[in-house]
């Protein structure tokens, strides 16, 4: 038998037309693409807002070195003036009160100038005491005023204690004088001029005193010893 050979002819496939557009019908491989579409999307998206969402928590230990540094000052100069203003209340000046000038008295003519020391106190110089011969006088004297016995004793205490019976008996800080210590001493005037030196003078006088203020020696006495004076 003869050999028959067959010849298949193949339909040529036609290409579609150069700048022509592919279409797609197959509508599931277009829901896949807008799925990838989406996660890719959400990458980006959680990369740049939160890119450390998912890591791990940061260790709070540190294994390395500190390097030792230095901080520079920084200085500041400024120039200019600063004044300071005080204030305060008003105030007045009032002159001092002048001294007061007390001149001293010029003794006149025919007075003694001698007749008180500097002080102003009676010049003891003046006198001589004589203590034992005042008594005697100051004795006589008494018991013509009846003061005899205790008053004379008390006479003799008082004014042993006042004066120790010294006719120029001087207090420098009060200027008390004489026997009867009279203050001042120019009080004993009244009962003569020679009250500065003469014992009976000075004596009369302090007898009147004893007798106008106490009555008796005993009295003075007793109130001498209770004030320390009389």
């Amino acid at each position: 038998m003869a050999k028959h050979s067959q010849t298949v002819v193949r339909p040529q496939s036609v290409s579609p037309a150069r700048g022509a557009a592919r279409r797609t019908g197959n509508p599931g491989r277009v829901a896949l693409q807008i799925v990838g579409l989406a996660a890719v999307s959400a990458c980006l998206f959680v990369t740049a807002v939160a890119p450390n969402l998912n890591a791990a928590p940061a260790s709070a230990s540190f294994d390395g070195d500190f390097a030792q540094s230095s901080v520079s000052t920084q200085k500041l100069d400024v120039s200019g003036s600063v004044a300071a203003s005080v204030f305060r209340d008003a105030y007045s000046v009032t002159e001092a009160p002048k001294p007061i000038i007390v001149e001293a008295a010029v003794p006149t003519a025919g007075s003694s100038a001698s007749s008180s020391s500097d002080d102003g106190c009676p010049n003891p110089d003046l006198a001589t005491a004589d203590p034992g011969g005042a008594q005697a006088i100051a004795q006589t004297l008494a018991a013509e005023r009846g003061w005899t016995g205790a008053q004379f004793d008390a006479l003799i205490a008082l004014w042993s204690r006042e004066s120790g019976w010294r006719v120029n008996a001087l207090n420098s800080s009060s200027c008390a004088y004489g026997i009867p210590q009279a203050l001042p001493g120019s009080k004993m005037a009244s009962a003569g001029a020679d009250w500065q030196t003469n014992p009976a003078t000075q004596i009369l006088w302090g007898f009147g005193y004893i007798a106008g203020r106490y009555g008796d020696p005993i009295s003075a006495l007793a109130h001498s010893d209770a004030n320390h004076w009389y």
